[in-house]
């Protein structure tokens, strides 16, 4: 064993950690995610200053150079020695000694959000300056100017003074008023439309829809762009669509308060209002929490606390919506951005629970699995609320990303399932009512239409009599099988995936085999179509094994995709204009995905581009108008996704997007399309933790020639 003792030929020195000036700049970068929770941070800081109100104003937010976001608060504001010791001390346990000895703000009594003592540098996540004016009642007021570019040139922390400058005589907080501004210069990024939205979809969703706290009202301007936020729709106007609620508390191992509701429409003139209670015999047999395996919880084994759950419950059955929606695009657009179930503490959001990213709960998987009975994040909005004196077991993530994954964690997530269980078994009841009463009446799909009308053909036309039944032996058997499929479409989710693209290629060839049966002595290739058909059909399990996802380059697939379409872009004279290939930085760009299935759902927006081109050429060909027919290519990236934008100078989206990627629905004249196309996209990007979105003008950088045409976005998960 080696002796650490010092002797006296020994020499020894005292060293300490010498922080780096660009730490600060780190915590910014990377314990803050994105713009919306930065500015949720600052808005936190002033509910744990006791503020009534946050008002954030962003001004010329397109520029850089002019533009500046301010943050004004009218809280108990901060001293000069708070400012030193506190306000500049990253990880202060200031607000972490406050809540554990319990003491509460004096004029709303709230304990501190605040704990970790970064939330206020995710301000250099926003802009290179920062300046912040303060005051307390009977103080100086307090200014501090940051130039976070300073912690780049210089080299250690202690190498940047800071100068907090009094002021005997207030600059800003005039008469006797208190409180804190901060004032952003020098931004980080232009801000766009679509991320101002989403500023104002997490500024508003700080407090719960449910049980709106009064005393604190965070308020987003921007002044110069008043049309920003044109069309949002709130959700004041969208609750009354919900046709089931629900309202539980849970304690130590069972669901002490409950109740249900089924609220049918006016229009519902069949169906009756139900309500279920806590004695109901079926909510009994669901008393006890238990995990997925049946396992019993009590989440008194953790310091959790009594849980409030909450939720209404909407449906977007094409024939629901009829029946009462006037506005079927924003309401599906409001579930789609702000469905799911977030979770509160003392009123106020811990983020990022309900965010359209983040499936906490695998609901949107649970759906796959049983997608007539479970309930995915845009059918729900839902708000768990907790205790935060009693909840100090579920420990938030320094980068704010919701709760550390412990044991108390996971016996809070698996009581919020329990009940989601009970809820989904409730629903299903009330549905299948709604269904059996007002539903469609079953239809004909295409396919089978088809595959009905060609066996009618075989009867007339195939004279051949040992052909004439061999014909119908396959078309009898690609019936039955292609049912098959289609129903296990229905029920799996990664498997359905891929079927449906063997589904796609079927529909062609019964087309073709169509074709072929109306022509004259046609039987001998019939008959080698629908044997072609029959094996493709056998062979999809095949396909399924060879579609695992691996991690492949965005710039290759885009590239392949092109390749294969090159031929038909050339010989209908279409311009390509490929601008992912001027940006390096998406060089290197790898998601993980099935390569074939994705260099598939990118041809087929090139195919409708193709078509919807050539029908507006037809249209400028005969008013005489000159037109180049263009497609425009464009990757770009945020935090979570990488963004495959595919548009064209066409005639544009004629159907509403809303339904464009329903099975079976197509704009396509003459039968040129079964309306599977985009369906099968949007499936492939949903099966690998995309989606397939067609923007506003605004939301991405398209040049205006495409303004009018197609837009539509493949959004591929690159975390």
């Amino acid at each position: 064993m080696i002796e650490n003792n010092p002797t006296s030929s020994d020499q020894e020195r005292v060293a300490n950690f010498k922080p780096r000036a660009r730490l600060l700049l780190q915590l910014g970068d990377q314990l803050i995610k994105n713009e919306s929770i930065a500015l949720l941070e600052l808005a936190k800081n002033a509910y744990d200053a006791d503020a009534s109100k946050v008002n954030i104003i962003m001004h010329h937010p397109d520029s850089v150079e002019d533009g500046y976001i301010e943050i004004v608060d009218d809280g108990f504001g901060m001293t000069a020695d708070i400012v030193e010791n506190v306000w500049l001390e990253p990880g202060s346990s200031y607000k972490q000694e406050q809540f554990e000895e319990h003491r509460f703000t004096p004029k709303f009594h709230r304990l501190p959000i605040g704990e970790k003592g970064i939330g206020r540098f995710g301000a250099h996540k926003l802009g290179y300056i920062i300046e912040m004016t303060t005051k307390k009642s009977d103080a100086n007021e307090v200014y501090v100017r940051i130039d976070w570019t300073q912690f780049v040139t210089h080299r250690y922390l202690e190498d940047i003074p800071i100068k907090i400058t009094e002021r005997r005589q207030p600059r800003y907080f005039t008469d006797g008023r208190t409180g804190t501004r901060i004032v952003i210069k020098s931004l980080r990024k232009v801000w766009e439309r679509g991320m101002a939205r989403n500023v104002i979809r997490a500024i508003t969703s700080i407090t719960s829809p449910f049980e709106r706290i009064d005393s604190f009202r965070p308020i987003l301007h921007i002044p110069d762009k008043p049309g920003w936020f044109d069309g949002i729709i709130t959700w004041d106007r969208v609750c009354d669509y919900s046709l089931f609620q629900f309202d539980t508390t849970i304690s130590g191992h069972s669901i002490t308060d409950f109740s249900y509701k089924f609220t049918p429409w006016n229009t519902m003139t069949k169906l009756h209002e139900r309500s279920i209670s806590l004695s109901d015999p079926i909510v009994d047999n669901y008393l006890s929490i238990t995990d997925d395996e049946d396992r019993p919880i009590n989440l008194k084994d953790f310091e959790i606390g009594t849980i409030r759950f909450r939720g209404y419950i909407f449906d977007l059955d094409t024939f629901i919506l009829k029946m009462g929606v006037s506005d079927k695009s924003g309401f599906k657009s409001y579930l789609k951005s702000n469905g799911g179930i977030r979770v509160f503490r003392d009123g106020l959001r811990v983020y990022d629970y309900g965010e359209p990213e983040n499936d906490w709960l695998s609901l949107d998987y649970r759906r796959f699995q049983q997608p007539t009975k479970a309930i995915s994040n845009n059918l729900i909005v839902g708000a768990v609320d907790l205790n935060r004196s009693e909840s100090s077991d579920l420990e938030e993530k320094t980068n704010r990303e919701g709760f550390i994954d412990n044991d108390a964690y996971n016996a809070f997530k698996n009581a919020i399932l329990h009940v989601i269980g009970l809820i989904e078994t409730l629903r299903q009841t009330d549905k299948k009512k709604m269904k059996e009463i007002y539903g469609p009446t079953p239809k004909s799909e295409p396919v089978m239409s088809l595959l009905g009308e060609a066996q009618r053909y075989v009867e007339e036309k195939v004279l051949d009599h040992e052909i004439k039944t061999q014909i119908k032996k396959y078309l009898v058997k690609i019936e039955r099988d292609y049912k098959l499929v289609t129903d296990n479409l229905l029920k799996a989710a990664g498997a359905g995936l891929n079927m449906s693209v063997v589904i796609h290629e079927i529909e062609k060839i019964i087309f073709e085999v169509d074709k072929v049966l109306k022509a004259e002595k046609a039987s001998e290739r019939a008959l080698k179509l629908v044997q072609h058909l029959s094996s493709l059909i056998d062979g999809y399990a095949d396909l399924i094994r060879r579609s695992e996802q691996t991690n492949e380059s965005v710039v290759n697939i885009i590239n392949q995709a092109f390749f294969n379409t090159e031929y038909r872009l050339m010989t209908h004279n279409i311009t390509s204009i490929k601008k992912y290939l001027e940006r390096p930085e998406i060089k290197n760009l790898r998601c993980k995905v099935a390569r074939n299935l994705l260099i598939g759902a990118v041809m087929n927006l090139i195919d409708n581009s193709i078509y919807w081109l050539d029908q507006k050429a037809f249209k400028k060909m005969e008013s005489q108008e000159s037109y180049s027919k263009k497609i425009f290519v464009d990757v770009v990236t945020d935090e979570h996704f990488a963004h495959i934008i595919v548009a064209d100078n066409g005639t544009g989206i004629l159907l509403p997007t809303d339904d464009i990627t329903e099975p079976f629905i197509t704009g396509k004249k003459n039968g040129a399309g079964m309306g599977l196309g985009l369906h099968i996209a949007s499936e492939i990007l949903a099966a690998q933790g995309g989606k397939i979105s067609f923007p506003d003008r605004g939301d991405f950088d398209i040049p205006s020639e495409f303004e009018e045409g197609a837009k539509v976005v493949l959004s591929l998960r690159i975390k």
